[in-house]
């Protein structure tokens, strides 16, 4: 059969999939784009590898950061831009962070306009909560589930509008236009059906990377299971380039005990409210840990501290609201001094601050959920956390306006794009994020593609390299190969153990040669039985973006001499002026089999911005 004949064949029995936009991942920043593109005149398809509704934005659940001065009127755009660039440490792509200041009170009401059923105010408002890095109270909230209200909402907007969703649908390659260069246009995407195995082709002249995370690549997370950075790498082995992967978030306040509750999430709203982080010796010790940048803003007592809680005017926050980095590296602090609790972390008590309806009214579902999954009373009893990784501000690198990478037709947004949170995400700034730049990039693909004359046609030699990628677990090791599951379970724990909240140059480096080692052993993996409900052969593509995602952190941290925002290193304990000009950018290497770390200028903020750092 010549070669012309297998891609002739190959084209007939493949399930095929005509669209102008293509969304991968149907988080909020997914399905926000999708309607955008949609109501841009873009025929357009949702494909995510869970169910619609399951995504990891769920898990944001104190509220959206948008300065609609509800609660404050002094709130205004140019205060949020402030706070995000000083929690970013300076590090954020000023022009991301002014567009999401700006807009953010626009995608929140679209939301409500929508049917979005958000807390009022006593004056019937949308009402706004306090969250650290915050200067003023700017979260829109439901609860503490407003991000399963927000993805509520825009999943209703979405099959309203008649987007099509191919849901339990794993991408695993971008499809580049037959007879062009490694820089050509994209032209599709190739994936699989979870369920039965069976392979797909969507060709589209726009997709756009809405994959989220990276977290399960570490030991412990508040991660789903979807989060193994495929949109990063995607868009590595498609040519575009990512920045600042260095800078991984570890939330505050992750559970770490009862087991069957540990890395779960507990949102920063519980500080928000009132609740305060004590150590063994029954000592309130943020107070030990407020940086001099803070110390302005900051309560220094905690009859200060009590009194912002009751009158929130005329006094300083509590230090329990300090950036999630700054709470973090205190955390991490008290529980190496030996003062952690028995399981390993410290105390989060909102028991003891408020009273029992006010919590369950406030905090439901972290009620419900502890006491449901952990027997464990947050009304009644502290709870044991320490610090999980929750997020990534590192991310593919987009233009701030459109969300485009560097690869014509192809877009990132949400946690898989890098810039806007600079080296620290403040807490609601995410589901704003999504909101602004899922809106922006789902238009701009539409654009994009109505001024198409001819649209590109998918390569079928990738095509068929893609089948061959997907099954060689199957059938190029035999007997005696490797078990994924023991690769994931190595990989987590040296991430865990040398790419965690605190780094030294020696542990990068091990790292580095244990994933090296890993990439080796995952050449010879073996998964055994069929396509059709295979988790271990799902497992198995999924390693192939974790590895190359750890290497890309742990490769920038290793770059990075100096502490910032959600990078901290022990062997170089302060922030560098120097490298808070610059961002560190990673691609794949010429073999296909690493990546290259160049440096690059972060981009010059304008004067009359600078103006609002002044004091």
């Amino acid at each position: 059969m010549t070669g012309n004949e297998m891609s002739s064949e190959a084209e007939s029995r493949l399930e095929r999939h005509h669209y102008d936009v293509v969304i991968v991942g149907a988080g909020g920043a997914g399905l926000r784009a999708a309607i955008a593109a949609h109501e841009a005149g873009a025929h357009t398809a949702i494909v995510c590898k869970s169910l619609l509704g399951k995504a990891h934005t769920v898990m944001a659940e104190g509220g959206i950061a948008a300065a609609m001065g509800n609660r404050w009127p002094e709130d205004n755009w140019e205060v949020h831009f402030r706070d995000t660039m000083r929690g970013g440490k300076m590090l954020n792509n000023w022009r991301m962070a002014q567009l999401h200041a700006q807009e953010a009170p626009e995608r929140v009401q679209e939301l409500e306009d929508w049917g979005a059923l958000f807390d009022r105010t006593e004056d019937g408002l949308i009402s706004q909560r306090d969250f650290g890095g915050h200067k003023y109270a700017r979260l829109a909230h439901v609860g503490d589930r407003t991000g399963l209200e927000m993805i509520r909402t825009l999943q209703q907007r979405a099959v309203a509008l008649g987007i099509d969703v191919f849901m339990e649908c794993t991408i695993t390659d971008l499809l580049k236009a037959a007879g062009t260069d490694e820089e050509g246009p994209i032209a599709g995407a190739f994936g699989y059906w979870r369920e039965t195995g069976r392979f797909v082709v969507f060709e589209a002249p726009s997709v756009i990377l809405a994959t989220g995370g990276i977290g399960k690549a570490y030991k412990v997370t508040s991660n789903s299971w979807e989060y193994t950075g495929d949109g990063h790498a995607l868009a590595l082995r498609a040519g575009a380039s990512l920045i600042n992967m260095e800078f991984v978030q570890f939330h505050p306040t992750g559970m770490v005990w009862p087991p069957s509750v540990k890395g779960l999430l507990v949102t920063e709203s519980v500080r928000g409210d009132g609740g305060i982080l004590k150590n063994s010796e029954g000592k309130r010790f943020m107070f030990d840990y407020i940086p001099e940048f803070f110390k302005a803003e900051t309560a220094d007592s905690e009859e200060e501290a009590d009194r912002w809680y009751d009158d929130k005017k005329n006094n300083r926050r509590p230090p329990e609201l300090l950036p999630r980095d700054e709470v973090a590296r205190a955390i991490n602090s008290e529980i190496k001094a030996g003062r952690g609790t028995p399981h390993g972390g410290i105390y989060l008590d909102i028991a003891s601050r408020r009273d029992a309806d006010f919590i369950r009214k406030r905090l439901p579902s972290m009620y419900h959920q502890f006491k449901e999954l952990a027997d464990v009373d947050i009304t009644a009893e502290p709870m044991e956390i320490g610090p999980t990784c929750h997020y990534v501000m590192g991310g593919v690198e987009v233009d701030p306006d459109t969300e485009a990478t560097s690869i014509t037709g192809l877009y990132a947004v949400g946690e898989c794009s890098g810039g806007m949170h600079g080296s620290n995400r403040l807490g609601g700034n995410s589901l704003s994020d999504l909101l602004v730049f899922g809106s922006r990039a789902g238009a701009a693909a539409a654009a994009y593609v109505s001024g198409l004359d001819v649209l590109p046609k998918a390569d079928e030699h990738a095509v068929q390299a893609g089948e061959r990628r997907a099954v060689a677990a199957f059938t190029g090791s035999g007997e005696g190969g490797e078990n994924p599951y023991t690769i994931q379970h190595d990989l987590q724990q040296a991430m865990n153990d040398l790419v965690g909240i605190i780094r030294t140059s020696s542990e990068l480096e091990e790292s580095l040669s244990s994933i090296e080692a890993l990439k080796e052993r995952a050449k010879a993996m073996a998964v055994e039985g069929h396509r059709q409900y295979n988790p271990g052969w799902h497992l198995a593509l999924d390693l192939r973006n974790m590895l190359l995602v750890s290497e890309c952190i742990a490769k920038a941290a290793l770059e990075r001499q100096e502490s910032r925002g959600g990078h901290t290193r022990d062997d170089f304990p302060g922030p560098d002026p120097e490298w808070g000009a610059k961002n560190l950018v990673l691609r794949l290497n010429a073999a296909g089999t690493g990546v290259d770390l160049t440096h690059q200028p972060l981009p010059v903020m304008p004067d009359d911005l600078k103006s609002y750092f002044e004091e």
